[in-house]
């Protein structure tokens, strides 16, 4: 019985130790089937965890200006693909290619970015 008893606490201290790792949201509410292409100024950076944001403000041909929040990957996700806290700047002319939220609302997910001069590289 002990061993019984033993066997079952093991489980489910291994399960309570997973699910915060099952926690994580999903990325539903973006349309990962097409990509949104953006060009305009950082307005803000947010080098945080979970995840990185940058605020764009991209001017419209008819000279109307949205502000759209992009969300990209963790610190350690966007790092291990080159970029760095120093990579972009506020006041940086940036280019994006993202997820547009199936809403319609002015924010994204990052797919990727290039810095003016720079070479598009991912960034989620």
């Amino acid at each position: 019985m002990r061993t019984w008893n033993s066997r079952v606490f093991a489980a489910i201290a291994v399960f309570a130790w997973a699910l915060p790792g099952s926690a994580h949201h999903s990325h539903g509410n973006y349309d990962l089937t097409q990509y949104k292409n953006l060009e305009g100024t950082v307005t803000e950076f947010h080098w945080i965890n979970p995840h990185t944001w940058i605020y764009i403000e991209v001017v419209d041909p008819d000279g109307t200006a949205t502000v759209w929040t992009v969300e990209g990957g963790g610190v350690g996700a966007v790092t291990s693909r080159g970029w760095t806290r120093d990579s972009v700047h506020i006041g940086d002319t940036v280019a994006v290619r993202c997820h547009p939220l199936r809403s319609g609302t002015s924010s994204c997910l990052f797919g990727y970015l290039r810095v003016e001069g720079g070479v598009e590289k991912e960034f989620d």
